[in-house]
């Protein structure tokens, strides 16, 4: 669980301590990408600062108008740069929309806590969401499934290329975020591990040029998540639960739609589609990788993930199930106690006045026939 980033009462913390920073990071992070930005206009630094910049390994024809790009390991440099950019849009959207909509909520620690982390992955798969079908609008990949897998290695637009980048770079930037939002100590391992290895699943396919699988498989990712986050959002603030399970059932049936046809269309694209122009040796120089080894092991690696993110879906949805239930048995043996407790008291009562003298019990049903 995420802590809410709350600025302290004091206003002038000591410079280059750990509450200056959490506060000011943004600031700090946009001044190292305004380094990048100024090598960028003195000439004598361009080349440098561009490889942060500018995409890098372009394989344009002369004959073409559109920019083509390849993947390769000047990349991380771009990567690292857009990461800081993402670094600044986290805080520019915490302070700017989630903070102001939370403040009006009156929500306690724990949900603002949910809140603001589901608040940023539902903008994040939203603008991921829309970017990916409309790259995969342009590729023509609707309704041409076969361009998924024809022409291998093939190479990607500049809107295509940019995608990636940007959703590695998301990737990198949740590890100093682990910090920035003062993550609990006992969460800093889940969280970098969940980190590294969004960077693993990412990153393997892109540099191995299966780039166009890749992009299928996250929009059907996102558009899940999207949907999961945004019932999350309605749990954390509907107080009245009106539409939660509605939201919950529709995120958990959308989940599994889109598990089985991630599943079908990866072993429709490695198992049938690129073993048709497969080769036994691989060819780093060109950026071929269709061997029968490569291809069988990302397909068994989609698999399983697949499953793994399903196991965890429904042992999410098991561990709410057993929570709603006891929550609900605790509210109804609540009023059974309190009608036990009164008779015990009055048993009490009788008991203590039965070892009073006659005259005293005498005195005590007179005093009650009186009232």
């Amino acid at each position: 669980m995420v802590k809410p980033v709350r600025k302290s009462g004091n206003k002038n913390p000591p410079i280059l301590s750990h509450e200056f920073i959490i506060q000011n990071h943004a600031d700090i992070v946009s001044c190292v990408a305004m380094v990048f930005v100024i090598g960028l206009l003195i000439q004598s630094t361009t080349p440098l600062a561009s490889i942060f910049i500018a995409l890098q390994y372009n394989v344009t024809d002369t004959i073409s108008e559109v920019p083509f790009y390849t993947s390769g390991l000047q990349d991380w440099a771009t990567i690292f740069f857009y990461s800081l950019i993402c670094v600044v849009i986290h805080a520019i959207i915490q302070e700017y929309v989630l903070d102001k909509i939370s403040k009006r909520l009156h929500l306690s620690k724990s949900k603002l806590a949910v809140f603001n982390t589901s608040g940023q992955l539902a903008i994040f798969y939203l603008v991921s969401v829309i970017w990916g079908y409309d790259v995969i609008l342009r590729e023509k990949f609707i309704p041409n499934v076969a361009l998924i897998w024809r022409g291998y290695p093939s190479p990607m637009s500049f809107l295509f290329k940019l995608f990636m980048i940007v959703q590695l770079s998301y990737a990198l930037h949740e590890i100093p975020e682990i910090y920035f939002q003062r993550t609990k100590k006992e969460e800093y391992v889940s969280k970098l591990v969940n980190s590294l290895a969004t960077m693993a699943v990412i990153s393997v396919p892109y540099f191995l040029n299966f780039n166009r699988l890749l992009l299928v498989l996250l929009v059907q990712h996102y558009t899940s998540e999207l949907v999961v986050q945004v019932a999350q959002l309605i749990q954390t603030v509907d107080k009245d639960d009106k539409f939660t399970k509605g939201s919950r059932l529709l995120s958990n049936v959308l989940m599994l739609i889109t598990r089985l046809v991630s599943i079908v269309i990866a072993v429709l694209t490695l198992w049938f589609g690129l073993a048709q122009g497969e080769q036994f040796e691989l060819d780093v120089a060109t950026g071929y990788y269709n061997t029968p080894v490569v291809r069988l092991t990302m397909l068994a690696a989609i698999i399983v993930l697949q499953i793994y993110l399903t196991a965890v879906a429904i042992g999410r949805e098991l561990q709410k199930f057993k929570e709603d239930k006891s929550y609900t048995t605790v509210q109804k043996s609540k009023p059974v106690k309190k009608d036990k407790s009164k008779k015990i008291k009055k048993q009490q009562a009788v008991n203590e006045e039965s070892d009073l003298p006659e005259v005293d019990q005498n005195t005590n049903k007179n005093l009650r026939k009186t009232k």
